[in-house]
């Protein structure tokens, strides 16, 4: 992982760059089963992994992916994903009750390969991402979808993030809390996938 300054028009960035994230040893399990969930502090900061083997092609969750104006509509915790730049999103999230949302601005790139598919984001100050007093932001947030291929209609997908809540969120709860994200996550990816090929 590194740390990097870098000027992008008119943002400030700070950037986690998760993409390594499957050379990583060391994970702790936290859930075994269909989704495989587990974390570990890198660089000083808790880095939450879910993995899940889906029955469909590696370009078709890769649409899904990339169409981040469309999340509200597959992931149920996303309340808003607003467009800033060609590629910077402002993403505004629900939590459960007591908590405060959580939102965070994010730069995203994304590499593709005949096998592999890598699409990685992490954070960036912009003019444009406003701020809430309902919500809590995230100055960290750092994140990366890796896809690779097992078959021409299997897919091993990985999600890591990093897992810090901060605001009111207990950090004895951290853990149910990323095993929560990563199995909500990628179940409502499945799901609108398996919908997406039924119509």
């Amino acid at each position: 992982m590194r740390y990097f300054f870098l000027l992008v028009t008119h943002c400030f960035a700070l950037g986690l760059d998760l993409k390594g994230v499957n050379n990583l040893d060391d994970w702790t399990l936290l859930q075994d089963g269909p989704i495989i969930v587990g974390w570990q502090e890198f660089q000083g900061y808790p880095i939450s992994k879910a993995e899940m083997t889906m029955e469909y092609d590696m370009l078709s969750i890769a649409e899904l992916i990339k169409n981040i104006g469309n999340y509200p509509n597959i992931f149920k915790r996303v309340t808003d994903a607003k467009q800033l730049e060609s590629d910077i999103v402002q993403i505004i999230l629900d939590m459960p009750f007591p908590f405060a949302g959580r939102d965070y601005v994010v730069k995203y790139s994304i590499e593709q390969k005949d096998d592999r598919w890598v699409f990685s984001f992490y954070s960036v100050d912009h003019p444009r991402g406003y701020s809430n007093d309902k919500y809590v932001r995230l100055p960290n947030a750092a994140g990366v979808w890796i896809l690779n291929r097992a078959s021409s209609e299997k897919t091993i997908v990985t999600y890591a993030w990093n897992g810090e809540l901060l605001g009111n969120f207990p950090d004895f709860g951290l853990k149910k809390a990323w095993i929560t994200q990563g199995t909500e996550v990628l179940t409502w990816l499945n799901e609108a996938l398996s919908k997406r090929i039924k119509s």
